[in-house]
């Protein structure tokens, strides 16, 4: 976006671009989020960013009306495999705070002063200042949305120190953290008034609309004892690097704002930071939901299903590794058998250390896998053999992959992989790095969405040229656009979610439809 089209944003404060870019307005020193209520700034006065961190090293404060840092985050970094892309999702998930900035260049692959070059020429602000950002807005969500203590709130947010802790908060909010949770509109109940570190209920924010759907995708793959899900709550275990984890979150349509409510059973505090990036990831909140919808409808093989399902998310990972070894073993079978070797796999994992509420293990780590997990899977021998050589590398080392990569990156580190095709890792790119514009072509579930959205639009074109007695056909005809779906590019990984989701529905659909003939027999024979 250029300057004029942000300002247009700001000026129809329209919340969707909240989180994309930041306005500071030099005549108050201040930067807010783009639908801030406050009166329109002259264009003059007016400087964009592309952070919030190079909002703050410019010397700017965070707008105590319109609270900033309280919005999603933006779905650059997902839409960007550059450099810059790739180093905001390592630092999201916390890379700096466990590893440094020397730890996030040697997995970017660039030295620390020339990464350090790169993301002040890209996004206005080093990576520690990125990461600075990103420790306040974690802090900021704890306070207004916690009863937990102000040092517990400092460590698991990434500081070093309380003292550094307080400095920060002051610096960018121009509040003390007391007077920062003061501003929280909705206060703790004071029912959990002994919540230890370790349990935690915040809310999520999100762009609207928001389609439930992705709670339905991650239940029917749940592995019982690791997770549970329904239509609208999905749980599970974790693996995390400093100790085990537990979460749930749960959507409430029916409640005002339709929350999405997250609880943390269980966390290391250090942890904490990590975890929310991954649960933002896995349900996808960062993205913008209403830019993709409008050019999937664009579509009119997708235009059906997107006025159905408003808000298509994708849903991501919250362990690469895991991925890898679900995505393996899922490969052309279906999603029930793929569940069935899955479960059996699982008696290979360790018992959490925070079990509670049915979640009581943890998935099998590649190490697990590769010395006797492999056992428990059933099937051809290849397939077996493939999965234990892919767990052998990941748990050795020589197979090191995650957030940080791009789809280049990714298919030159897993298609020398025995078992490991294009499907595989346009998979895990949908799923790991979020890339927007995967397009699995020879899915069959893909095919067959496909063929259930032509069918019904087929079916709603007769009805219409029927009713309109003779008039002609639509003018796109279904022969003058790609196969791959290219029109809808960059979003083509959700054009995908359409049509598994298409797919699905139409098996169901066909279930139904066979299992009426035997219910009527059963009743005749008992009547």
């Amino acid at each position: 976006m250029d300057f004029w089209q942000r300002y247009r944003a700001i000026d129809a404060r329209d919340p969707r671009f909240d989180g994309q870019f930041y306005t500071a307005v030099r005549t108050t020193g201040i930067y807010c989020r783009p639908s801030c209520p406050a009166r329109t700034p002259k264009a003059g006065n007016v400087t964009f960013y592309e952070t919030s961190a190079a909002a703050h090293d410019a010397g700017y404060r965070a707008c105590k009306r319109c609270l900033p840092e309280a919005v999603p985050g933006t779905p650059a970094w997902n839409v960007r495999s550059d450099i810059a892309g790739r180093a905001m999702r390592l630092i999201n998930d916390g890379v700096i705070n466990r590893d440094g900035v020397e730890g996030l260049a040697s997995r970017l692959g660039y030295s620390s002063r020339q990464l350090n070059r790169i993301l002040s020429h890209e996004l206005g602000a080093g990576p520690l200042s990125l990461a600075r950002a990103s420790r306040a807005q974690t802090a900021r969500t704890l306070l207004v949305s916690t009863s937990m203590k102000a040092a517990d709130i400092a460590f698991a947010s990434g500081f070093s120190s309380v003292r550094q802790f307080n400095e920060t908060i002051t610096e960018v909010f121009a509040m003390t953290p007391s007077a920062l949770r003061a501003t929280a509109r909705h206060q703790q109940a004071t029912a959990r008034t002994a919540v230890a570190s370790t349990a935690l209920t915040l809310n999520l924010p999100y762009r609207e609309p928001f389609d439930p759907g992705v709670f339905a995708f991650l239940a029917v793959r749940a592995i019982p004892g690791i997770e549970e899900g329904s239509s609208t709550s999905y749980a599970r275990t974790l693996r995390l690097a400093h100790g085990d984890a537990r979460f749930r979150v749960d959507y409430d349509a029916g409640s005002p704002g339709r929350p999405l409510r997250l609880t943390i059973g269980a966390v290391d505090l250090r942890d904490l930071a990590s975890l929310l990036s991954r649960v933002r990831r896995l349900l996808d909140l960062d993205a913008d939901p209403v830019a993709i919808d409008t050019s999937l409808a664009a579509d009119p093989r997708l235009a059906a299903s997107v006025a159905a399902a408003p808000g298509m998310r994708m849903p991501g990972a919250v362990d690469p590794q895991e991925l890898l070894i679900r995505a393996m073993i899922g490969q052309q079978i279906t999603v029930a058998a793929a569940r069935t070797a899955l479960v059996q796999l699982s008696a290979c994992g360790s018992e959490s250390l925070v079990p509670a509420d049915g979640l009581h293990r943890l998935f099998p780590t590649a190490a697990d896998i590769a010395d006797t997990g492999f056992q428990l899977l059933r099937g051809p021998q290849r397939r077996i053999d493939s999965v234990r050589a892919a767990a052998a590398a990941m748990a050795a080392g020589d197979l090191d992959f995650g957030y940080g990569d791009d789809l280049a990156g990714l298919q030159a580190k897993l298609l020398p992989l025995a078992g490991v095709g294009p499907w595989t890792v346009g998979y895990v790119a949908m799923r790991v790095i979020g890339a927007p514009d995967v397009f699995l072509a020879n899915d069959a579930a893909v095919r067959n969405g496909i063929r259930s959205l032509a069918q019904a639009s087929d079916d709603n074109a007769g009805g219409a040229a029927a009713a309109a007695d003779g008039l002609p056909a639509d003018p796109i005809a279904p022969d003058s656009l790609s196969p791959d779906f290219r029109e809808v590019s960059p979003w083509r990984s959700y054009a995908t979610m359409h049509l598994w989701r298409a797919a699905a529905a139409a098996q169901s659909a066909a279930r139904t439809m066979a299992a009426r003939p035997k219910t009527a027999a059963s009743k005749k024979v008992t009547t």
